[in-house]
């Protein structure tokens, strides 16, 4: 997904570069994605979507033979296998694992993890008699938390706030959303938006470091409220980007 360069600002000395495009994005098409928490319904939707965009990935279980299934019933060439195989196969690994099970999982992960680009997509949210709340783990978010079990990954945070009814339903086409992506190296950041913008009608946008990702986290709390009142689906878009 690219756009027409950025023109050089008027005040800029002659013979400095040209301020870099921000939706020029790197081809991400021949990049495996591995989905760990691909049995669960917004791994299996991330993966069926990604799937049908033409990417490569493969889908992530405790239990591999559960994987297997969850790999069969999506279709489009996905495969299963347990955690770790489909962590030490990936360029990009996605985490959308409950978060009661968020730290253990990625401790248990840590070396297949290494290296890796890893997208913590997981919303740490309490419910009770007056509906969704945001949590607050210790490391900030999610997110940080992923980041401080992995040191030597490289973690971005995307995907908060998509209906995995939407996402499953093969009978729609496009998904008219916006993606908020964050990270701490433009390059990783720029490779999950492209990602992003794999899938119809997405569009992931750049939306700061991780100390921002509570915030993003959070939000699904409130997409939940709106949901709840008016029977809805309910996703983001940014104005004027």
């Amino acid at each position: 997904m690219t756009s027409p360069h950025l023109p050089q600002h008027p005040g800029t000395p002659a013979g400095t570069p040209a301020a870099k495009d921000p939706w020029a994005l790197p081809d991400v098409s021949g990049l495996v994605v591995g989905v760990i928490g691909g049995t669960g319904p917004q791994g299996m939707g991330l993966a069926y979507r990604l799937a049908r965009a033409g990417q490569k990935v493969i889908v992530g279980s405790r239990a591999a033979e559960r994987a297997l299934a969850a790999a069969e019933e999506i279709g489009l060439g996905v495969e299963g296998a347990d955690n770790a195989e489909t962590a030490r196969r990936s360029d990009v690994v996605i985490v959308a694992v409950p978060w009661e099970g968020h730290g253990d999982t990625l401790t248990a992960l840590r070396a297949e993890l290494s290296g890796k680009l890893v997208v913590d997509c997981v919303n740490p949210l309490g419910f009770d008699k007056k509906g969704a709340y945001a949590l607050r783990p210790e490391e900030g978010s999610a997110a940080e938390q992923a980041a401080a079990l992995l040191p030597d990954s490289r973690v971005t945070a995307a995907f908060h706030h998509l209906s995995a009814v939407l996402l499953k339903d093969p009978g729609i086409e496009a998904i008219d959303t916006d993606v908020m992506v964050l990270g701490e190296v433009r390059a990783d950041v720029e490779t999950v938006q492209a990602l992003v913008g794999r899938i119809t009608g997405m569009r992931g946008v750049y939306a700061g470091r991780l100390r921002g990702a509570h915030q993003v986290e959070s939000l699904v709390a409130n997409l939940i409220s709106v949901n709840r009142r008016y029977q809805a689906h309910a996703g983001l878009r940014l104005t004027d980007v």
